[in-house]
């Protein structure tokens, strides 16, 4: 079953220094049929004006992942890290026991656009951690690069939950085909361009959940920039 979610039907908040678009229940965005995909919780598709920011705030038992687009974000958190993510790079912050940290466009010119990420992790009360990885175009280019994992191999960052995250660029005759294993659960969120995927014609924004699917065939792309989730359900309540 794969079911099609256009960019235009996403949650919408617009606070003149951030503008946000919400593919899950956030804030005072709230949609029972979106309030997440498996342990995919959160894709929030943030544009942040020169000179703003999220104060400092706080989460817990979370794994956050930061992939920048365009521009710079300032990151500042109570493990003590202090950097600045820019586009290629992937950043992950489990939260665990609880972290404090702020995010910030410090450019006076330029919008910072972002993506925030959000996992359910598979353990709870963990110890807070931090990792940032830069993987370059060229690992990306025509084929599905793996850019975190549970396990941190082939160089991905490593976060606290059995789940996946590719990333991917696609331009004209470029293709790659993506298998899931019995009973995972995919979701497809085209970052730019426009990229084809299963037949079905996706544009920026737009996002694909896929369920009993084995495989995925990506391709005529045009400047298309496209994240593959390989996730597994979140088991019900106790």
């Amino acid at each position: 079953m794969i079911t099609l979610r256009r960019s235009n039907e996403r949650g919408h908040a617009n606070h003149g220094w951030l503008d946000s678009w919400h593919s899950f229940s956030f804030a005072n965005y709230f949609d029972q049929n979106h309030v997440h995909w498996g342990a995919l919780r959160v894709i929030n598709e943030d544009r942040v004006q020169p000179g703003a920011g999220f104060g400092e705030y706080s989460h817990r038992d979370m794994e956050i992942i930061s992939y920048v687009l365009e521009g710079a974000l300032a990151h500042k958190d109570s493990m003590g890290n202090v950097v600045s993510i820019v586009p290629g790079e992937v950043q992950r912050m489990s939260a665990g026991t609880g972290v404090v940290h702020s995010e910030f466009n410090h450019d006076r010119t330029a919008t910072t656009h972002f993506l925030q990420i959000w996992i359910v992790p598979a353990k709870t009360g963990v110890t807070p951690g931090y990792e940032q990885k830069t993987f370059a175009d060229s690992e990306k280019r025509g084929t599905l690069r793996l850019v975190v994992s549970p396990d941190g191999r082939e160089g991905s960052v490593t976060i606290n939950q059995d789940a996946l995250m590719l990333a991917g660029l696609f331009d004209g005759s470029e293709r790659a085909d993506y298998k899931f294993a019995p009973g995972r659960l995919g979701y497809v969120h085209l970052v730019r361009g426009k990229l084809n995927v299963n037949g079905k014609q996706l544009s920026a924004g737009d996002a694909l959940m896929l369920e009993n699917e084995s495989t995925i065939a990506l391709g005529d792309g045009s400047a298309a920039e496209v994240l593959v989730f390989d996730l597994p359900p979140l088991p019900p309540p106790q």
